[in-house]
């Protein structure tokens, strides 16, 4: 089932740019501390028995979709060039000024195809924030059409995760009788609510968190000018992901972050806190989103309380003085008490999200949560 394509434009060209924040995945060529992986990927190519569909999988912001675009380059060029003794490539690395890597940068490659969130609705034009049945029916023709510029044609999907159910189900078609030639990458965040069918026709690749070293770098390279001493803090917030730490520098999360400690430390101390400014601090989201910001942090700070409850160790500090005040709020309560208040707490976050909820109301309802534990 062939078809001869003549039109050039890349599929990919209908892409939202991204304003702020990481460089959008398809413009970055390095990638730090995923050696491993990209080994994994090389290795199956030079096989020659290369599996026609990749689910990548990790944190968010780890470098996932970049590994996929670099593989996506790598690919589409035909497989890099030979390695130092002509045994073959000895990296997925192609030549950034080469045709393939400058189409991809700008999303007009012909022979790659890229579904992501904020593609326009095939029905009503809108931008969506799923992936619909319809861009996976658009995926679908696209992987049978014969390759026009390279021996392949690749569909990626960044990240799967935004599949609506049908949309899910329409690309097990392409999956189970997957066309000659064809490449699927699948980029997920959280691989275990992805259909069991849809994981079990694809190669898994799991990539870890990355070191803090890593994320200062990457950090710095993104903002010169940032302290040392906020780029350590950020790095221990976000994880192991550049993305994330990058994503709070920009909203003000560290500033955010250093509020909502000395609030809780006010808390352990019996001192009671301004819940109603910090409430209304959060409320006032405007561009940087405080308000999402700011419950995720929440939400996490008290996941990282509770398993230090559970472990009977306190984590490692982001901010000075944080785990004084994590100590004394691990002596108010249980660690069934702080679990069933994490999770009431990102319920109500959540629910205020899809429900448009008042934002205040709901900051100061979870604070008020968190002072009635502790009183």
């Amino acid at each position: 089932m062939s078809n001869r394509t003549s039109p050039r434009k890349s599929k990919s060209a209908e892409m939202p740019e991204a304003e702020k924040g990481p460089p959008h995945p398809r413009r970055v060529t390095g990638l730090q501390g995923h050696e491993a992986a990209e080994r994994t990927l090389l290795n199956a190519w030079t096989s020659e028995r290369l599996p026609h569909a990749w689910l990548l999988t990790g944190p968010r912001g780890i470098g996932k979709g970049t590994l996929a675009y670099r593989f996506a380059r790598f690919v589409l060029d035909g497989g890099g060039s030979g390695g130092l003794f002509g045994e073959g490539p000895d990296s997925l690395e192609i030549d950034p000024e080469s045709a393939t890597a400058r189409q991809v940068s700008v999303g007009s490659h012909p022979d790659f195809f890229v579904l992501e969130p904020g593609l326009p609705n095939p029905a009503t034009g809108r931008p969506s924030k799923e992936i619909l049945v319809g861009h996976i029916r658009k995926a679908v023709h696209f992987c049978f059409m014969t390759p026009s510029q390279s021996r392949w044609r690749v569909v990626l999907v960044d990240p799967a995760d935004a599949m609506n159910p049908n949309a899910a189900n329409a690309l097990l078609k392409v999956l189970e009788e997957p066309p000659p030639q064809a490449l699927l990458l699948l980029v997920s965040h959280a691989p275990a609510a992805l259909l069991p069918t849809i994981r079990s026709r694809c190669a898994q690749l799991a990539m870890p968190g990355l070191s803090e070293d890593i994320v200062r770098t990457q950090l710095n390279a993104y903002d010169p000018n940032i302290d040392d001493l906020d780029a350590r803090a950020l790095a221990r917030l976000a994880e192991g992901s550049p993305g994330r730490a990058i994503s709070l520098h920009d909203a003000g999360g560290l500033d955010l972050y250093r509020e909502m400690v000395a609030l809780l430390d006010a808390l352990s101390r019996g001192a009671g806190g301004d819940l109603h400014r910090f409430s209304e601090r959060l409320s006032q989201s405007g561009e940087g989103g405080s308000f999402q910001v700011g419950g995720e942090l929440l939400s996490w700070w008290l996941a990282r309380l509770a398993r230090a409850r559970a472990e009977g160790r306190l984590p490692p500090e982001a901010i000075t003085g944080e785990s004084e005040t994590m100590g004394r709020l691990l002596e108010r309560g249980s660690l069934e008490q702080w679990l069933e208040l994490w999770e009431k707490i990102t319920r109500l976050f959540g629910g205020a999200e899809r429900g448009n909820l008042d934002r205040r109301q709901v900051t100061l309802t979870a604070l008020l949560e968190i002072e009635a534990l502790t009183a």
